[in-house]
């Protein structure tokens, strides 16, 4: 099977870039991913390309297939992934065409298949740091070299969607002092972790949420609108990172399962 040492969850914006590319159809124990991968090079490393909403975007937050999504690139033979996103903002200091490196993650999400060990082996993770310290290092680098406007630390909040926050759940985020709000991160990281691949997100900033005082409620075609905006950017930061990223991996992602399994 065709190998990758990189994935990214990103639409075709970004592998259209790329010569000599070639689609392949994973399937897994969890069913199909979202999408057929398509495997390129950049700067002389493999990449797998997922787009995780599906080729027309057909699949909304709550029903993406993130653990056949994690599974493919585990099976494609990635060790780092990195997830670009759409998200808000919930404070003021962090503006829309920011990127934010979140470092911390905060679960608000209620129905979704979030792990890979449902027994008989009962298995706990740590995920007291979700996102891998290497990988954020060389985004914060790369996008400080681009002259990328960029946060290199964040917490982002993960709500159920597909439907926005309220006014007052907006504002409870903000109050916390929480900096990006989200829909697909959580289970993406953990699922990512569980596996022992290295993980990091690239928050790319569309909007002010609701909570944040004297702004306008966020529409769909306002974040898309954006988003396309600073694609060329993502694209440009994705584009230098990857080269970047050490070949060896000695992170605590790599070893995510030693000691996490409770056996007898």
């Amino acid at each position: 099977m065709t190998t990758a040492d990189v994935g990214i969850f990103g639409g075709s914006g970004f592998y259209s870039f790329l010569d000599d590319t070639e689609t392949v159809e994973v399937e897994t124990p969890y069913g199909s991913p979202s999408a057929p991968v398509t495997i390129g090079d950049i700067g002389g490393r493999r990449v797998a390309f997922l787009p995780r909403h599906g080729a027309r975007h057909e699949y909304p937050p709550h029903r993406i297939p993130y653990k056949a999504n994690l599974w493919a690139m585990k099976e494609l033979g990635v060790g780092r992934v990195l997830g670009p996103n759409a998200c808000g903002s919930l404070q003021a200091s962090v503006k829309p065409g920011d990127f934010v490196i979140c470092d911390q993650l905060v679960d608000r999400t209620r129905d979704r298949p979030n792990t890979f060990y449902d027994g008989p082996v009962t298995t706990h993770i740590s995920f007291a740091d979700p996102y891998c310290d290497v990988m954020r290092s060389a985004i914060v680098d790369a996008g400080r070299e681009l002259e990328i406007p960029i946060h290199d630390r964040g917490t982002v909040v993960v709500i159920e969607g597909p439907r926005f926050s309220t006014r007052s759940e907006s504002s409870w985020f903000a109050s916390a002092g929480w900096e990006v709000i989200n829909m697909t991160q959580y289970p993406e990281a953990v699922l990512a972790r569980e596996l022992e691949l290295c993980y990091a997100n690239i928050s790319l900033i569309t909007d002010y949420d609701v909570g944040v005082e004297g702004v306008a409620p966020v529409t769909h075609e306002e974040v898309v609108r954006v988003f396309a905006e600073n694609n060329e950017k993502l694209r440009e930061l994705l584009f230098n990172v990857v080269p970047a990223l050490p070949a060896t991996r000695d992170c605590i992602c790599a070893t995510a399962l030693s000691g996490a399994r409770f056996e007898v």
